[in-house]
Formats: structure tokens, sequence, C-alpha cells
């Protein structure tokens, strides 16, 4: 899994955030807010994201509706995985992340492996 380009990161934040279907309008006009882009610029990077499988997409009227395939959070560890991949000592790398989060994402750190070993759901 790759990292996202920054306005591939724009559009996921949004689509991430509103929890909900958008058109490439909805994208661009609220992203215009913070600095003006083009609507084919908005609708390229929705499609490569499309393409790339982050997105999916369902035709409304003459407009697509695009949402995320996967939660920030299923990103965020896929991200996580590949890091710890790219390392050839794992568990060095694996204590080297944990020396650098803070006590509260220990604790989280913690509970998750727990509730794994005791076959509890998150």
């Amino acid at each position: 899994m790759r990292r996202l380009g920054e306005l591939e990161a724009e559009i996921m934040d949004r689509l991430w955030g509103w929890g909900r279907p958008a058109t490439v309008r909805e994208i661009v006009d609220d992203l215009n807010k913070q600095r003006p882009l083009a609507y084919t610029t908005v609708m390229t990077v929705a499609d490569i994201l499309h393409g790339k499988g982050l997105l999916r997409r369902e035709k409304e009227r003459r407009a697509w509706l695009y949402e995320p395939t996967r939660s920030r959070e299923s990103y965020t560890a896929a991200l996580m995985q590949d890091a710890l991949g790219a390392s050839s000592d794992r568990s060095s790398a694996l204590a080297h992340f944990v020396e650098r989060i803070t006590p509260d994402e220990q604790e989280a750190l913690r509970q998750a492996l727990q509730s794994l070993t005791s076959g509890e759901p998150e």
C-alpha cells in the first residue's frame, strides 16, 4: 500500500470525514474553500483512486458518487503493515515504534493485543 499523494489524501480525508458517498462537484466545492482546483483535476484524481481500489463509484443520474472502499483505520493499518514488512528485523522495528508512541497509544495497543488473544472483538 503506497502513501497517498497530497490531493489524493485531501479527497480521501473528506470522504472519510463525511461518511457518505459524494460527487466530484461536492469534493471540488469543498476543496476550493482552501485553494482553487479545477473540476477535471479532482475528477482525474478520483478516477485514479478508483483505479487503485481505494474508492468505489456508482452512477447517479449523470454523475459518479464516490465512497471509500475501506476505513481510514484500515488504510492506516495497511500502511503500517507495509512499513513493517520493509524491515529485515520486524521485532526491532516494532520495539522502536512502541518507544515512540504515547502512553495512551501504548495502552490502546495493549488492549488490542489482549482482545486478539482472548478472542474478544475489538
